[in-house]
C-alpha cells in the first residue's frame, strides 16, 4: 500500500500539530518579553525556512518529484528585495519604489515563476536521477550567474540597509516580522490542505504513483506537473522575500545546492507525506543545529548519520514513525480488551 498523501494524517500527528502551532504562537514572544530577543530571531529563521520546505514538499510530497535546485528561488526571493534597496542608495531608481514591500514581492514572484517555468518545461521532461540533475544544473547556473555580478557583491554578498516597506506594517520591528512569517505559514499549510484535496491535488498524487496510467485516462500530467512546479518555486521565492528581510544580508551562497539539500533534509526528516511534516523537519532541524554546532564544529557529519538513520529505519520520516507507533499501541491496546 502506498504511503499516506499529504492532508491525510494519523491522530497522532495531528496533536503534535497542533502542539506546535501553539508552541510557535507562544514561546518566541514569552522569550522575547523575557528579554531574549535571540530567540525570536531563531524561530524567525526556523518560520521561513519550514515555508520553503513546505515549498518544496508540493512537488516532493505531493508530486513525487526530487528536485536539488529549489535554494535558487530562496536566493532570487532575497536579491529581489536587495537589489532595488541597492539602486535606492547608489543612484538610478526612485527611493520609494526602491523600499516599496509590493515592488520587492512582486519582483520577487515574477523572477521566481519566470525562472520556475523555463527550468519546469525542460526538467519535467525527464524523471528519476535525470530529473534531479537538471534541476540541481539550473539551481547552480544561477548560483554562478549571483556570483559573476560584481556590482552586486559577487561571492562577498550585498547588505540590505532598509527592509521592505508596507502600508501599517514595519517588518523592522523584529515581532511584526515574526507574526508576518507565522502567519504566511499557517495560510501556506491551510493552502496545501486545500491543494491536497482538490482535483489538482489528486492528479498530481494519481501521476506519482502511476502516471502512465493517468496519461492513458485522458490526463495531461505534464501540465498539473509543471504547474506545481512553478507554484513552488513561487513559495520557495516568497520565503526568500521574508528571508532577506530578516538578514538584511544576502549571498550566493543562500542558494548552493547544498541549500537544497537541507530544505530536503527538512522534508525527508519530518515526512514527505504529511501536511505537517516539513514543519516538523524545520523544527527539528533547527533544533539539532542550534545544539550540535554548540558541541562540536563537525556538526554536519551527526546531520548526515541522522539522515540515513531516518531513510534507512523510519519510513516515512518522524511524521511516518508517529502514525505507526500510534497504530501499533491502539492495536495493542484493542487486543488486551480483547
Amino acid at each position: 500500500m502506498p504511503e499516506a498523501t499529504i492532508g491525510k494524517q494519523h491522530t497522532a500527528v495531528k496533536w503534535i500539530s497542533i502542539v506546535m502551532i501553539t508552541a510557535l504562537a507562544v514561546i518566541p514572544f514569552g522569550l522575547y518579553l523575557a528579554g531574549n530577543a535571540f530567540w525570536l530571531d531563531i524561530f524567525t529563521r526556523l518560520v521561513i525556512l519550514a515555508i520553503a520546505a513546505c515549498g518544496l514538499n508540493l512537488i516532493l510530497g505531493l508530486g513525487g518529484l526530487v528536485s536539488f535546485g529549489h535554494a535558487a528561488y530562496i536566493g532570487l526571493g532575497a536579491y529581489a528585495v536587495g537589489i532595488p534597496v541597492y539602486h535606492s542608495t547608489y543612484g538610478g531608481m526612485d527611493a520609494i519604489a526602491s523600499y516599496n514591500g509590493f515592488v520587492h514581492l512582486g519582483l520577487a514572484m515574477a523572477v521566481c515563476a519566470l525562472f520556475a517555468l523555463v527550468t519546469g518545461i525542460i526538467s519535467l521532461r525527464t524523471r528519476g536521477v535525470n530529473f534531479i540533475m537538471i534541476t540541481m544544473a539550473f539551481g547552480q547556473m544561477m548560483f554562478y550567474a549571483i556570483v559573476s555580478l560584481e556590482t552586486y557583491g559577487g561571492d562577498d554578498g550585498l547588505t540590505i540597509d532598509l527592509r521592505s516597506e508596507f502600508p501599517l506594517i514595519t517588518l523592522d520591528n523584529p515581532v511584526t516580522l515574526y507574526i508576518v512569517c507565522y502567519l504566511s505559514l499557517l495560510a501556506l499549510v491551510f493552502l496545501l490542505h486545500r491543494i491536497s484535496h482538490s482535483r489538482f491535488g489528486l492528479i498530481l498524487q494519481g501521476a506519482k504513483f502511476n502516471e502512465e496510467r493517468m496519461g492513458a485516462i485522458g490526463v495531461n500530467c505534464y501540465r498539473y506537473q509543471l504547474t506545481a512546479f512553478v507554484l513552488s518555486g513561487l513559495i520557495c521565492g516568497y520565503a526568500g522575500f521574508l528571508l532577506g528581510n530578516f538578514t538584511t544580508f544576502i549571498s550566493p551562497e543562500m542558494m548552493d545546492w547544498t541549500r537544497s539539500g537541507e530544505i530536503m533534509f527538512m522534508v525527508i526528516l519530518g515526512g514527505a507525506a504529511a501536511l505537517w511534516g516539513p514543519v516538523i523537519g524545520a523544527v527539528i532541524f533547527i533544533v539539532l543545529e542550534f545544539v550540535l554546532s554548540e558541541i562540536t564544529i563537525y556538526w554536519h557529519l551527526y546531520f548526515g548519520l541522522l539522515l540515513i538513520f531516518s531513510v534507512l529505519f523510519m519510513r516515512g520520516g518522524v511524521s511516518g514513525a508517529l502514525s505507526r507507533w500510534f497504530n501499533s499501541s491502539r492495536s495493542s491496546g484493542t487486543q488486551r480488551q480483547a
